[in-house]
């Protein structure tokens, strides 16, 4: 018999004496929040604050700090963008391609104490009246970063893709965790029952390792995962009701499935799982008819349409996805991500080889996507409330990976994220990296500190968003207290 299993674990059939204990512990204090709750306009604030109350545990009450952000757009560069060609201008490494010195790496290849210099391959233009130099990869975002604060100064835990991954999405790099956006949904709620409060958009070219893992909602209720979108076509797959069947007879046929489910839950302990399918039946049958609308661009004005650079083959896809960001967002989504690279080396942004070729190919499919959201949410008074994040899980060395090319490893020591809008002071660049961009030097931030900061800008404390698993209260950004990045918060 397992420890587990043993009849003294479990209390009263069912729970465990700590989450006993910690639910009879909770009961007396909920007795007088009902109370409070039950004055005149409590809940109607809490909900014009926080969302549907029905919906989510914690939309009851206002989120606990003044938010600025409503939503989030994560721009996910997948496999690792160099922050050195890119963000993070080195000029003292021109002049220096081929040059074997000493530094220290950690990446894919083990760790190292010296390499082969590869300099940055794109010249750095000055942009906007703040001066950010920003590489010729990004001319069109370039025009931007006076709404832009970038961060110099980011680290990792891991600088392997699977496991970075999960900790940039996740906050750990073990599995399991609930994601970023199940987060700032579990803390916030929907303000749209007809979309989900999640969305994930994948590269065309597929998804990346570790697949919905990157995600999921963990050990919450399965209900607070993310859903995945597609840009064209059907926005959900296996969505449309059957052919020859009416909305009416579907109607009975869920109301039927949903009766025999919740006489099946009643006898079974915290099935999420089951709760989840429950739920999921409502919301697909309500997105038949609100998700084609959303995804529909046909009314978007050709201006618009090019402003994205959807009229242009090579940035038609990441801006399809860009402008229906937008439209998600509009329609009160909290969160969502784009995803720009694939599941294989070729089709994503690491650059283990060919550096040159890689990277203009992914900054060429972006940049004037991503320029466009932000002046599209700009001119249309929506930058204000919406928290655009980009990056990827690390960064990338100076130095060459291999003997001959051009090729730089993985990098977490130090790397270059950025955010815009919602809270966000446009024009600051925060903390530094060595001389080569090799390893974070001056005010270095961690993960959880880019986590903590979003959260925060939502309106919620990053230090105090819990969820009880497993008799922890468990939080995103671990145990202990994680500060927000101040320098970054208008």
């Amino acid at each position: 018999m397992k420890k587990s299993d043993k009849p003294g674990n479990h209390f009263c059939g069912n729970l465990r004496r700590r989450e006993f204990l910690h639910t009879i512990g909770g009961g007396f204090p909920a007795l007088a929040l009902t109370g409070l709750m039950s004055q005149d306009g409590f809940l109607s604030k809490a909900n014009a604050a926080g969302g549907n109350a029905t919906t989510n545990p914690l939309a009851s009450r206002p989120p606990m700090l003044p938010g600025k952000a409503k939503n989030v757009i994560f721009l996910f560069m997948y496999g690792g963008p160099s922050h050195i060609d890119t963000f993070d201008y080195k000029p003292s490494m021109y002049g220096m391609d081929g040059k074997t010195i000493e530094v220290k790496t950690f990446g894919r290849g083990g760790k190292k104490n010296e390499g082969r210099i590869v300099e940055p391959k794109w010249k750095f233009q000055q942009y906007g009246e703040c001066g950010k130099y920003v590489s010729d990869l990004f001319p069109n975002v370039g025009t931007c970063v006076d709404d832009i604060a970038f961060l110099h100064s980011m680290t990792a835990d891991s600088p392997i893709h699977g496991s970075a991954l999960l900790m940039m999405n996740c906050g750990s790099v073990i599995s399991g965790k609930p994601s970023l956006g199940s987060w700032v949904n579990y803390g916030l709620g929907s303000v749209n029952e007809n979309l989900p409060g999640y969305v994930v958009m994948l590269d065309q070219s597929g998804g990346p390792i570790s697949g919905a893992k990157n995600w999921t909602s963990g050990f919450m209720p399965a209900s607070y995962q993310g859903t995945v979108f597609r840009s064209q076509g059907d926005p959900i797959l296996n969505l449309r009701h059957v052919d020859g069947m009416a909305r009416e007879e579907q109607r009975l046929l869920i109301d039927s499935l949903n009766h025999l489910n919740e006489g099946h839950l009643e006898s079974r302990y915290d099935n999420t799982n089951l709760s989840a399918r429950i739920a999921s039946y409502e919301l697909a049958y309500k997105m038949q008819a609100t998700a084609p609308e959303a995804i529909d661009l046909d009314s978007e004005s050709e201006e618009t349409k090019k402003l994205y650079g959807i009229d242009q083959s090579q940035t038609e896809d990441f801006g399809r996805k860009c402008l229906l960001a937008r439209r998600l967002v509009e329609r009160g989504v909290r969160f969502i991500q784009i995803y720009s690279g694939g599941a294989h080396n070729d089709d994503n942004w690491d650059a283990h080889g060919d550096l040159e070729k890689n990277h203009n190919l992914h900054a060429g499919q972006t940049d004037k996507p991503i320029a466009g959201l932000i002046k599209d949410l700009k001119r249309r008074g929506m930058l204000e409330d919406t928290l655009i994040v980009w990056g990827g899980e690390f960064g990338r060395q100076p130095t060459a990976e291999y003997a001959a090319g051009t090729g730089r490893d993985h990098n977490s020591y130090g790397f270059t994220m950025w955010m815009a809008g919602g809270g966000v002071k446009g024009g600051v660049s925060v903390g530094q990296t060595d001389e080569l961009g090799a390893s974070a030097v001056e005010d270095r931030f961690h993960v959880k500190h880019l986590h903590a900061t979003i959260l925060h800008l939502m309106g919620l404390d990053p230090n105090g968003l819990s969820f009880f698993h497993g008799g922890l209260d468990e939080k995103l950004v671990g145990v202990e207290e994680v500060r927000p990045i101040h320098q970054v918060i208008a």
